[in-house]
């Protein structure tokens, strides 16, 4: 893996933000600081980082809303989000935001490192086939540009869901495990909890399905994880 990959560390706790700054350089990455989320706003215009370290607890604009931002005008950015200890429901919103990965302070340098490349490793090995085109009605997949389309109509998806959208489509009809997964669109070295699977299924389901609370689609497998209802289902149904 290449090194001087583009961090933006956003942290207003200045010893905070300096430890990151200080671990990253060491570990070859090429890092632009932050104190705030409106400047972090207007940073990443100009530096376009390739993963964003944000912090939560920001003044002024928070990092829920800095990440949000983030995901509607660089949607291939990453995002590891810091987090307070014990605080679960930051890292649920965080993950339903578009965040990739979340590191509980206090953490330890090496391993906010191992993330990052983790997260960035991530990224650049799953590269699409730039012929395939997968279609299910109403969905259309476009592999080369990364797009899906219901009914002709674009979907809005972060990265994450259309990989794991690219996941059912390919596997129709499988029960997948949310370890399997986890595997498939985070990467068999992603350090996070399975119940990241059920908060982004809840994100995508939101987008896809007609009623959300009666999936049609992406079906519940009790106990085990989600399976893709096929076409030719879907209509019988």
């Amino acid at each position: 893996m290449k090194g001087r990959e583009r961090i933006l560390v956003v942290e207003d706790e200045d010893s905070i933000r300096k430890f990151i700054l200080i671990n990253l350089e060491r570990n070859s990455f090429q890092v632009m600081e932050a104190v705030s989320g409106e400047a972090a706003l207007v940073k990443a215009k100009t530096f376009r980082p390739h993963l964003v370290v944000l912090d939560i607890m920001l003044p002024g604009m928070d990092g829920f809303e800095v990440c949000r931002r983030l995901r509607a005008e660089f949607p291939g950015i990453a995002v590891i989000m810091l987090t307070a200890r014990g605080q679960d429901m930051d890292k649920v919103m965080g993950l339903e935001l578009g965040a990739d990965d979340y590191v509980v302070k206090p953490f330890n340098p090496l391993e906010l490192a191992a993330r990052i490349r983790a997260v960035l490793r991530r990224m650049q090995t799953i590269q699409p086939d730039i012929s395939q085109i997968i279609r299910q009605s109403p969905f259309r997949l476009d592999d080369s540009a990364q797009l899906i389309y219901k009914n002709e109509q674009q979907l809005d998806l972060t990265p994450r869901e259309y990989y794991l959208m690219k996941i059912f489509l390919e596997n129709k009809n499988l029960a997948l495990s949310r370890d399997r997964l986890l595997n498939l669109a985070w990467g068999e070295d992603f350090f996070g909890d399975p119940k990241t699977v059920d908060v982004h299924i809840r994100r995508l389901r939101e987008k896809i399905e007609d009623n959300p609370s009666k999936p049609v689609y992406i079906i519940t497998v009790w106990g085990l994880g989600y399976r893709w209802r096929e076409e030719k289902q879907v209509a019988e149904h």
